[in-house]
């Protein structure tokens, strides 16, 4: 037990990065996402001031009022629990399968969820009830959940749970590009290709409780896998040794993603490569750590995804330019250089 204890110590501070130094990312993010939440309520086609936005949130039914609360507030709002959400999200699935690739679509949430709201999109309860297409989001991310569980097993490897993540991934796009084949009209068919590229145009107060409470318990589940994460770098038998279930690990892992990112592709579609790209990036300022580094790529992605949404309406205003698009758009070549590093590394 000694020996345990000691080595658990040993890897609770990582060599060259200390406590104050991550002390000090996780302020100066917070500070980040707070101009750039604070810039997304200012940014828009309607010129409205600073002044003009601080009173329009908390008074006034004039037009200004109703532009920063209805539209502008519920976008920032929705961007930065989106994004803080793929970021912790792909931290925590980063550290659990100790492999740089993993990222938040890799156990077939997002594309469950995506084909959930297709299938509103299709068969037309989406045009006849407004809250059908996020609704249709979560219940397929559930339906993730399920299958993932029951084709991994209690007691699978990290190897089978990417697998079952795979199968039912591949399953999902699959009746997706079924649902797109069939398409009523070609007009059926391009609203869902362009829900699907991810967006958070047109979103409202009502799509932000609807989402809240399932990010929320998810980002509570995963938070709470902090020190398993620290331990899985020892290795699994390791792990174990030091008190901690894995199959406990691992269930909380998959429904805490499962509802979180179910949450955020049911409301926005599918937003791709923030949670590849934040914890990389934020990786070397805090250590190599997992637990370490899941809270500061909370507050990255939030950063990321306001900052991009930010771009989308500046960049090109009146072609509604998406925001899954953009963020492909810079980490696809990340995501190129990250393999080509990895593939360098290797003897």
């Amino acid at each position: 037990m000694t020996g345990a204890a000691s080595t658990a110590k040993a890897t609770s501070v990582p060599a060259g990065v200390l406590p104050g130094r991550e002390l000090m990312v996780t302020i100066g993010l917070g500070v980040l996402v707070a101009l750039c939440f604070a810039g997304s309520l200012l940014v828009g086609p309607a010129g409205i001031g600073l002044g003009e936005v601080a009173a329009g949130l908390v008074a006034g039914d004039d037009a200004i009022g109703l532009i920063v609360r209805e539209i502008r507030l519920p976008r920032a709002i929705l961007g930065l629990m989106i994004g803080a959400t793929l970021g912790l999200a792909g931290a925590a699935l980063q550290g659990y399968l100790r492999n740089p690739l993993a990222e938040p679509g890799l156990i077939g949430v997002t594309a469950a969820a995506s084909l959930g709201a297709v299938v509103t999109l299709y068969s037309g309860l989406a045009a006849a009830f407004a809250l059908a297409l996020p609704i249709g989001g979560m219940l397929g991310a559930c339906v993730a959940v399920v299958l993932v569980q029951a084709l991994a097993g209690r007691a699978a490897s990290s190897i089978t749970l990417i697998l079952a993540g795979i199968a039912v991934t591949s399953f999902a796009g699959a009746l997706t590009s079924l649902a797109l084949n069939l398409a009523p009209s070609p007009y059926a068919a391009l609203e869902i290709v362009f829900w699907m590229l991810g967006s958070l145009t047109d979103r409202s107060l009502t799509h932000v409780w609807l989402a809240a409470p399932f990010m929320l318990i998810g980002w509570l589940l995963l938070a709470s896998l902090a020190r398993a994460l620290d331990a899985l770098t020892l290795g699994e038998d390791a792990a174990r040794s030091l008190g901690f279930n894995l199959a406990s690990v691992r269930t909380r892992l998959v429904l805490g993603t499962a509802l979180s990112v179910g949450a955020a592709t049911a409301v926005a579609g599918a937003i791709g490569f923030v949670g590849l790209v934040v914890p990389h990036l934020l990786r070397p300022l805090v250590g190599y750590r997992p637990g370490a580094v899941m809270i500061p790529s909370a507050l990255g992605g939030a950063a990321l995804l306001l900052l991009a949404d930010i771009v989308v309406r500046v960049v090109l205003p009146g072609r509604d330019l998406k925001l899954g698009v953009l963020t492909a758009l810079i980490g696809a070549p990340f995501f190129l250089w990250l393999v080509l590093r990895t593939r360098r590394a290797q003897p």
